[in-house]
Order: structure tokens, then sequence, then C-alpha cells
């Protein structure tokens, strides 16, 4: 009986996974407007707790303060994109 031919085996060839893109650097104006929140939110919060007046606005009596503490939130959570 005839034998048959066998197959060329083809050449396996590592190809290392493509690497990650380097990190962009960030916007001119993102370091000083996260330093901006951050400040601007704490002077938010010194006026509530300081003020005679009951914070900046009167009409959201306590609530002021989560708009100080947002704002400093805001900013400190810009510091983890800063590049």
């Amino acid at each position: 009986m005839p034998e048959s031919r066998s197959r060329a085996k083809k050449k396996v060839v590592y190809k290392p996974p493509p690497g990650k893109k380097a990190a962009r650097p960030s916007p001119g104006w993102w370091a000083p407007a996260m330093v901006t929140l951050m400040i601007a939110g704490l002077a938010y919060v010194v006026w509530t707790y300081v003020g005679n007046t009951g914070g900046p606005i009167r009409s959201l009596g306590q609530w002021n303060l989560g708009i100080g503490l947002g704002a400093i939130l805001l900013g400190f959570a810009m510091t983890m994109r800063w590049r």
C-alpha cells in the first residue's frame, strides 16, 4: 500500500500580547480645578460652621455641609486621574 505524504507542520512563532498605551498627561486646567474645588469646599464648610448666618444658603440648613464636603470629595476624586 502506498504511503501518504505527511503534512508540513506550521512554524509556531510566539507573539507577545500588545502592550498598554502610555497614559496621556492631564489637561492644563485639571490641577487648578482640582485644587480650587478642594479649597472652595473647605471654605464652604468653614463658612457654614463659623458664620452665624446659618450657612451660605440659609434654606438648606445643614445640607450646606453636604455641598462643601461634596466639593472636597470631588476634588480628591480628581486627584486619582491626575498625571
